[in-house]
Formats: C-alpha cells, sequence, structure tokens
C-alpha cells in the first residue's frame, strides 16, 4: 500500500495509526502542504491522484486510490478485520463512531490549513486565529471528554476508532497551545497512547518528511 501523507496532518495520522494498529506494511510518499504556490496538494500531479487536493489517500494493494480518512479507516477495518477498531456492541459501535464524528466533523475542519488561510484572508491576525481555534477544540474535546469511559482507551483495554481520531486531536491541540488540563478521561487515554508501538510509530515527529 502507498500512503500519500504529511507529517503532521491530523486526518493523516489517523490513517497512520490505523495502519500501524493492524500491523500493515505501507509505503509513506509525503505530500508537502507547505511549499510555494499553494503547496503540492494543488499541483496539477496531486490533483490528478485527488481531486479535492488533501491528504491523506491510499493506494490499496489491489489498486484502488482511496480518500478521506473516515472512509480510509473504515476500508481497513472492513478488509482487515484484526484487530477490529470497532466494538463487538452495536452500542458501544455508535458511540465510537460518535467520538470520531465529533473529531472529524465538528472540531477539525474549523482549524485545518484551508479554514485559517481563509480567515487571514479576510483580515484576522494570529490572535484570532488562536483564539478561535482554541475555542472549537475545548468545545469538541468538552464533549469527548463525557462521552468516554473511565478505565482504559475511549471505549476499552484495547484502541479503537476513537482513539485514532482523539490522539491526533490532541496533537493539534498542543500545537494551537490549547489547554487540556480539564481533560482527565482523554489525559488517561493520551497517557496510555504515549506508550503504545503503534501510536509512536504513527506520530508526527516520526515520520519521513519530518523536519
Amino acid at each position: 500500500m502507498e500512503l500519500y501523507t504529511y507529517y503532521r496532518s491530523t486526518a493523516s495520522y489517523r490513517v497512520r495509526i490505523a495502519l500501524a494498529l493492524k500491523g500493515l506494511a505501507f509505503t509513506a510518499l509525503p505530500v508537502n502542504l507547505l511549499v510555494p504556490k499553494g503547496g503540492a496538494n494543488r499541483q496539477p500531479e496531486y490533483l490528478a491522484i485527488n481531486p479535492q487536493g488533501r491528504v491523506p489517500a491510499l493506494r490499496t494493494d489491489e489498486g484502488e486510490l482511496l480518500i478521506q480518512s473516515p472512509a480510509i479507516i473504515e476500508y481497513l477495518d472492513e478488509r482487515y478485520p484484526q484487530p477490529a477498531l470497532l466494538a463487538e456492541d452495536l452500542a458501544t459501535r455508535a458511540h465510537e463512531r460518535a467520538v470520531a464524528a465529533i473529531i472529524g466533523c465538528d472540531i477539525h475542519p474549523l482549524h485545518n490549513s484551508s479554514t485559517q488561510n481563509l480567515l487571514r484572508q479576510w483580515g484576522h491576525d494570529e490572535a484570532q486565529l488562536l483564539a478561535w481555534i482554541g475555542h472549537w477544540i475545548s468545545q469538541g474535546l468538552g464533549a469527548v471528554e463525557q462521552l468516554i469511559g473511565d478505565q482504559g482507551y475511549c471505549f476499552g483495554e484495547q484502541p479503537g476508532l476513537a482513539d485514532t481520531f482523539l490522539i491526533p486531536q490532541l496533537y493539534a491541540a498542543e500545537r494551537f497551545k490549547v489547554a487540556l488540563d480539564s481533560y482527565p478521561r482523554i489525559l488517561r487515554v493520551a497517557a496510555l497512547a504515549a506508550k503504545h508501538p503503534a501510536f509512536i510509530q504513527a506520530h508526527p515527529s516520526n515520520q519521513p518528511d519530518t523536519p
């Protein structure tokens, strides 16, 4: 498999975690989002791969080109079912998907690079950007804190779908100087993930394009 990725893209980070949790080998193909003229993701060569111009994109062993991290992770969990990223219990699965959706749909889009760039174009300064980002991350993590369990990872003793979304979001929170002290359950999960080989392998500091 080939993964078009960027080291600090939280969406790419999610997929790297899922691949690592399942023990799947892949070739990383870095896409630099910060090069001149709008980033390598906006160039014709990459737009031919992903017309949306975003990372990640995954080329499967069968040659299929998949985009959007939730769809890629769902594919991986169905194509390589063990270890499973979703619980057997249907209600727990719904809770896992809800946490993933809060992060992937309600938090992340409001602080990704395209949103930041548009806010800058509209005249907002960096202090206003940080206030905007901090508001949405804090609001979302406040909900996640109430939804996850009191022991282990988000929903059990083994990491799953919710954790693949939560840990990259915490990396973004730290980047944008969002305080996490009021989220003890989330901090518990973060401490467990910091010692887990799959999360260590997928961390932005351990990627081939890390500066």
